[in-house]
């Protein structure tokens, strides 16, 4: 029995257990990143999606689904939308169940799809406000007491190591943007939720509503600037040559930021700081990805293509620690960037 019809048995069993009314359906693989297997399963009148940990991988770190089903349970009865959980499974290898969230997710810096000017705004500025609400979330009364706190310092070390482990000729350079990170690490603000992967492509709405904020891979309990400086680098296409395309009605970098201390009612210490990191973050995940694909650990062509935004990420953030403006890296070819295909490099992030 191949895997898929094994997890496929074991989530319908589950299921019928809860409601006597499912009958067997299928499991239908949904595309994205790498972090485990996920799923679609359908029902008479709805949906559910599945994440299950890959058949011999360890359920740790990006791989820990029921890690991630913890995090979404807790935050059920909060401001901040997220699915509900339906099933968890722990029998190795564990999976849970969450609810279908309607609606589309939209990068829009990458993937090319032309959304009204007043949607894309309203978009970024809920996305501002749902952040803002995800930071004030009582850290304390979650019940996740397998979230120590990240430092700032734990955040460089994390992602130099991923770094370490990607494509060689992009170690030295983000070694020194690393370095210059850890000289001027700014003093730690009172610790919060950090989703880890905060964007628009990573919240469904419909039309102006936010449905859900998925992808809870890398989640935290950490410094709030790191979520910040992570989003406004796609606010910004030059961070993405050869991968992006200007949105004039999207939000700036410093006017994300600036929204985001609106929210908060609290000016954001050291936002080139954060806005480095998140570039460094980017870049080190990137790298490791197209090594990944080169070394035939995951084959995905569309990883080719990111040589020049690793570079410019690289480069940007290096200019945002040794300047007071950012001087963008332009790729002479980025006007003939293949945006059908844009997102489908950036989508194996993790």
């Amino acid at each position: 029995m191949s895997g898929d019809n094994f997890l496929q048995q074991r989530v319908t069993a589950r299921l019928s257990e809860l409601d006597p009314g499912i009958t067997a359906a299928e499991l239908h693989v949904l595309p994205g990143g790498h972090s485990g297997l996920t799923y679609r399963i359908d029902f008479l009148d709805s949906a559910a999606v599945v994440k299950a940990v890959p058949p011999g991988r360890a359920a740790i770190g990006r791989h820990d689904m029921l890690r991630q089903a913890r995090i979404l349970s807790a935050l059920q009865g909060t401001d901040v939308p997220v699915p509900s959980v339906i099933a968890v499974d722990d029998t190795e290898p564990a999976w849970f169940a969450m609810s279908w969230a309607r609606g589309e997710a939209v990068e829009p810096v990458l993937d090319g799809i032309p959304l009204p000017d007043s949607l894309v705004r309203s978009r970024a500025r809920t996305a501002v406000d749902i952040l803002a609400r995800l930071h004030r979330v009582p850290v304390g009364e979650l019940g996740a007491p397998d979230a120590p706190p990240v430092s700032l310092t734990d955040e460089l070390d994390k992602w130099t190591k991923v770094l370490r482990a990607g494509v060689a000729e992009y170690v030295e350079p983000g070694f020194r943007l690393a370095e210059l990170l850890r000289a001027s690490e700014p003093a730690p603000v009172s610790s919060t939720l950090v989703h880890g992967d905060y964007r628009l492509g990573n919240l469904l709405f419909e039309d102006e509503d936010a449905t859900a904020l998925v992808d809870w891979e890398i989640w935290s309990v950490g410094d709030p600037r790191v979520d910040v400086g992570y989003f406004a680098v796609f606010a910004n296409h030059h961070n993405f040559p050869a991968l992006g395309s200007p949105v004039e009605a999207f939000p700036s970098e410093e006017e994300l930021i600036r929204l985001y201390e609106e929210k908060t009612r609290a000016p954001m210490a050291a936002p080139n700081w954060f806005r480095a990191l998140g570039r460094f973050r980017m870049a080190a995940i990137m790298s490791h990805n197209l090594h990944r694909h080169r070394k035939g650990g995951h084959i995905d062509p569309d990883q080719e293509l990111l040589p020049p935004t690793i570079a410019a990420l690289i480069s940007n953030g290096t200019t945002l620690m040794t300047d007071t403006e950012v001087r963008p890296v332009h790729n002479r070819n980025e006007a003939d960037h293949t945006n059908e295909r844009s997102m489908a490099a950036v989508k194996g992030r993790r």
